[in-house]
């Protein structure tokens, strides 16, 4: 088992939330040696965060060049992430343009299981947020990138995403 997989295992059993969709993962991740890679056809776990500005009460979101959706950022897991935690701020650095970002304390704040055109995700979510002054850079993978004020989510994405917009607020 990789060192990340060994990570997720301990991020799930330390998530004490959505116990049966945390069950599903821990299964997963129990029966895949390669769970958390995207060559797993079966489902790969992937790691997402809502990147957030408190100050100016707005979330950023990706229209994801792919999907064709307004999203958080995040992604595949790669083999030098070490953490499923450091994989979501990767995905989050990368995809906003924004360096500096603070992962929220606590872990993950939702898990969501959806599919996509490669395989099912295991999405594990996390929340960054903005330093002071951030600028926004849109990266390959979107189409666009905007910050929307907390209750304009649900105007734009889906359920998932308000979902975990709810939580991060929850926790903030």
């Amino acid at each position: 088992m990789s060192r990340l997989h060994t990570d997720a295992v301990l991020v799930l059993k330390g998530y004490e939330d959505q116990r049966e969709l945390r069950e599903t993962y821990l299964d997963h991740l129990s029966a895949y040696e390669d769970a958390m890679w995207k060559a797993c056809t079966a489902g790969h776990l992937t790691a997402s965060a809502l990147v957030v500005d408190p100050e100016h009460g707005r979330v950023l979101l990706t229209l994801h060049r792919k999907m064709r959706m307004w999203l958080q950022m995040g992604g595949h897991c790669e083999p030098e992430d070490r953490t499923v935690a450091g994989a979501a701020l990767r995905e989050a650095t990368e995809e906003s343009g924004i360096g500096g970002l603070a992962l929220l304390p606590g872990g993950p704040v939702r898990l969501d299981r959806h599919s996509t055109p490669c395989a099912w995700h295991l999405d594990v979510q996390y929340a960054a947020v903005a330093p002071a002054g951030a600028v926004e850079a849109i990266s390959d993978e979107s189409l666009d990138l905007r910050w929307f004020p907390y209750d304009e989510v649900a105007g734009v994405a889906d359920e998932s995403v308000v979902r975990l917009v709810e939580r991060t607020l929850a926790r903030l």
